[in-house]
């Protein structure tokens, strides 16, 4: 069979295209062979897949506008993309994109210890921030299980949290500054090394905007002092709602642990072959951590262990050491790749008052059972912001489609008891399309506005956020 022939309009575009790039790029930096240009085609929600027309690696912010200008000139989309691994697809690329990878800028610009702040390239991985500060037992707060491998760009994009951050937030309350380039090539300093900037919170709008606003190239993050000392508590239960009734007692009595982690009998079973944690055979378990002196923890730990003997637990256990403690983690922090090791699954992420967790759970329990479908639960119970992972055979005709059917109820579920779509991961391509469940015709107007002013031409992260019918309309508009 013949091959199509290739079309002649476009081929010429994107030589144009690359040899404006490669006069402001070192060569090495503008991938644009149809084999490289490969690895750029999916991020981590890997059932979509489209690879760019080309991709480029920019080493400084002068770069990324020099890029930028020549795309915003050119009329060519642009997808900013850190490490790739958003789960919500938000760095999917487009076949008329170029994809603007982050992973060059990956320095420390600056750290100031008296005024708790480092200044970082956008590039540079979530656990490398704390790293470059541990040795003066200082750390960056906010823990996605991915902050091995993803980048604060990526961070900033979706307003990422992680297992911590019921006490110390996301990263919208630990970002205080960033240096932004807009479409145009302009570049726009927002925030900066002060507690809080006059006028309007141009910050709060960035973070979570999912690059529609502009590339952010380097970010000044708020650093801590490491806490004396940490201490987990692990409890087993024979029934998911019991679980989830004791983490709405818990946060009820007015306890501030660091972290509630929950985990239910497919997660646990999935984490103990994988990484042999010793966590007891039951239906959920809860990962309840506290920080302070030794005082203050033993004070804590005593009511939450309290608050959990009421539910009957089938086991409780506090950590007696660091090691123990490193193991009960360690299992949780291994979840991901666990399941991944069971079948092809994939991951939510609602958010929902945490009073409504037991009834949610009891509903998922009803959703997986009406579609036929496996969950495993594991999520930051303490902030409700919950992560289903619904099991499927991408091999199997017509699984994938079930799969997201069955994730969109779950998501509308979560809009039902007064939570959000998305509490970390972002709305991506995954959720556009219910983005008219949780805001009103005039509220996504609204936002929409917003995306205008910041970028007329509608060319960041095209595809993205908003239902597609609504972007391509704007576009053309």
């Amino acid at each position: 069979m013949e091959m199509p022939a290739p079309d002649v309009k476009i081929m010429a575009m994107k030589a144009k295209l690359v040899e404006r790039l490669q006069s402001v790029l070192p060569f090495e930096a503008v991938i644009h062979d149809e084999v490289q240009t490969r690895a750029y085609e999916c991020d981590a929600l890997t059932a979509y897949k489209c690879p760019p027309l080309c991709a480029v690696l920019p080493a400084s912010t002068e770069e990324v506008a020099a890029v930028l200008k020549i795309c915003f000139e050119e009329g060519v989309p642009v997808v900013p993309r850190g490490s790739g691994t958003s789960l919500a697809g938000g760095a999917l690329p487009t076949a008329d994109c170029v994809i603007l990878g982050v992973a060059k800028l990956n320095d420390v610009l600056e750290t100031n210890y008296d005024d708790r702040y480092i200044r970082v390239q956008s590039g540079r991985t979530n656990l490398s921030v704390t790293g470059a500060v541990e040795e003066n037992d200082f750390f960056y707060a906010p823990d996605p299980s991915s902050q091995l491998a993803c980048a604060i760009a990526g961070n900033i994009a979706m307003n990422s949290g992680g297992a911590h951050c019921l006490k110390y937030g996301v990263t919208t309350n630990n970002l205080l500054g960033v240096t932004m380039v807009q479409m145009d090539g302009t570049i726009v300093e927002i925030g900066g090394a002060h507690l809080d900037s006059g006028g309007y919170d141009l910050l709060g709008l960035t973070c979570g905007s999912e690059g529609q606003m502009g590339v952010v190239t380097e970010a000044t993050l708020r650093i801590l002092r490491k806490p004396e000392g940490a201490r987990p508590v692990l409890m087993g239960f024979d029934d998911n709602e019991v679980a989830g009734a004791c983490v709405a007692d818990i946060i009820k009595a007015g306890v501030l642990p660091v972290a509630i982690e929950f985990m239910d009998r497919p997660v646990i079973r999935a984490t103990e072959a994988f990484a042999g944690a010793g966590y007891p055979d039951c239906e959920a378990l809860l990962i309840v951590e506290v920080e302070g002196s030794p005082g203050e923890i033993d004070e804590q730990l005593g009511k939450i262990m309290e608050i959990a003997r009421r539910h009957n637990p089938v086991e409780l256990r506090e950590s007696t050491s660091a090691e123990e403690s490193a193991k009960i983690w360690l299992g949780r922090k291994s979840a991901f790749g666990a399941m991944g090791q069971i079948n092809d699954y994939m991951c939510l992420d609602g958010t929902i008052p945490v009073s409504e967790l037991p009834y949610v759970l009891k509903r998922i329990g009803e959703l997986s059972k009406q579609y036929g479908l496996d969950v495993g639960n594991v999520f930051h119970a303490g902030d409700g912001n919950m992560h289903p992972l619904i099991l499927f055979d991408a091999n199997k005709e017509g699984d994938l489609e079930l799969c997201e059917a069955m994730g969109a109820d779950i998501l509308r579920l979560c809009v039902e008891v007064g939570g959000c779509l998305t509490g970390e991961h972002g709305v991506g391509i995954e959720k556009r399309d219910l983005m008219f469940d949780q805001f009103a015709p005039e509220d996504m107007e609204a936002q929409m506005k917003v995306k205008d002013v910041f970028d007329p031409k509608w060319l960041l992260n095209p595809a993205k956020v908003f239902p597609l019918s609504v972007t391509e309309t704007r576009r053309a508009g």
